[in-house]
């Protein structure tokens, strides 16, 4: 799988960050973390936006809390409440609701997308391939 391309993207660009390449990233992945670097290198450039939803919290907090890692928690939580933190309300959820009816998605899927329309993302940043059926999305890598 090839590093992904962002040179595509507007300067200011936000992108909606899945926990997938986040954790990729953090724990060395041997194959998807160099897949998902240049995004990360753009945002540190200040050429990209980061946004992350509640649920992408909880998700990258999960492998240090199983640790016992409090500290470790503690930073990944700063770093991901420094970026545009989303949280699900009902016009996302019914967002997503009608995302999974028209389209048959899987529910993490229809949220996640729905997340990333209700922010107006340029793009999803996921692993997930359960996107193609969504086509007012556009989805790395």
């Amino acid at each position: 799988m090839e590093p992904v391309d962002v040179t595509a993207l507007p300067p200011g660009a936000l992108l909606l960050m899945d926990s997938g390449p986040i954790i990729h990233l953090l724990e060395r992945h041997p194959k998807l973390a160099s897949v998902c670097r240049p995004v990360f290198v753009a945002h540190d450039a200040g050429r990209v936006r980061f946004a992350v939803t509640t649920a992408t919290l909880a998700s990258v907090l999960t492998g240090p809390l199983q640790a016992g890692d409090e500290a470790l928690a503690e930073r990944y939580r700063a770093v991901l409440e420094s970026w545009q933190l989303v949280e699900l309300n009902a016009d996302i959820a019914v967002s997503a609701a009608r995302l999974r009816a028209s389209l048959r998605l899987k529910l993490a899927a229809a949220v996640r997308a729905a997340f990333a329309i209700a922010i107006n993302a340029d793009p999803l940043v996921t692993h997930d391939r359960d996107f193609s059926r969504v086509r007012s999305l556009r989805v790395l890598p």
